[in-house]
């Protein structure tokens, strides 16, 4: 079920307590030379899509929300931003009326890596106000990261930024938009224990051209079996999700 294609009688019709509420939330920021700007966004709709597609009567897609936290990656320009306590309140108003409503179980399917933190703080924030809800969340990378580790080919195995992953599934749904002479890879320079710290630095500090990775490693095939592995992924969560008992 899409949110945005049905009429207000019937969302008002739909069970509150077994329908899933799926938000994806993304950015339009930069993504290095060859990817667009609307990268995350066009790979968490194809993530929600699917997921939609396989539970069609269980799962209300909401609209992709397109603006996220990025002003981290404003020093490189192409980017349209919410600063973080503005996109903590986004989040939190974008779920309220739903809940406010009485729809009990809610997922906000994210696709950007700014948006991590602040999605974290509302839902915390949404759970004393509505105690009663099954309030949940998480990048779509996070939740597959195995099957995504297993397909990539290149030294690093989990999300960078127009990495190999990243990519590799906009060459296999948007090769239009990929510019293919502009690949080059951009390792990030953490190694070892950096890893397991918080670094706040912006994208100009930490890329030579705002990637991060090896995306010279992609491959469209790979890339549709990327998002074919993440689909499934996602789909078992949000199942488990709406198993869960409410209280």
């Amino acid at each position: 079920m899409r949110f945005a294609e049905m009429t207000a009688p019937e969302l008002r019709a739909l069970s509150r307590e077994r329908t899933l509420i799926i938000a994806p939330i993304a950015a339009c920021e930069q993504h290095s030379r060859h990817l667009p700007v609307f990268t995350d966004s066009i790979l968490v709709a194809a993530v929600a899509d699917a997921v939609e597609r396989s539970l069609p009567e269980q799962v209300l897609l909401l609209p992709v929300l397109w603006m996220g936290a990025s002003e981290h990656h404003l020093p490189f320009g192409g980017t349209l931003t919410a600063t973080l306590p503005t996109y903590e309140l986004m989040l939190m108003e974008l779920l309220t009326p739903l809940l406010r409503d009485g729809f009990r179980r809610t997922m906000l399917l994210n696709g950007h890596g700014g948006n991590i933190d602040p999605l974290r703080i509302a839902l915390r924030r949404l759970d004393t106000q509505f105690p009663q809800a099954v309030l949940t969340g998480a990048a779509y990378w996070e939740l597959a990261e195995a099957e995504i580790a297993a397909l990539c080919q290149g030294p690093r195995k989990t999300m960078g930024h127009a990495c190999e992953i990243e990519t590799s599934m906009i060459m296999h749904l948007r090769p239009d938009l990929v510019r293919k002479d502009l690949i080059l890879d951009d390792p990030d320079p953490d190694t070892g224990a950096l890893r397991s710290i918080t670094w706040a630095r912006d994208f100009g500090r930490r890329t030579d051209h705002g990637a991060v990775g090896y995306p010279e490693a992609a491959d469209a095939d790979r890339g549709r079996k990327m998002l074919e592995a993440i689909g499934h992924k996602v789909r078992a969560v949000a199942e488990g999700v709406l198993n869960l008992p409410l209280s």
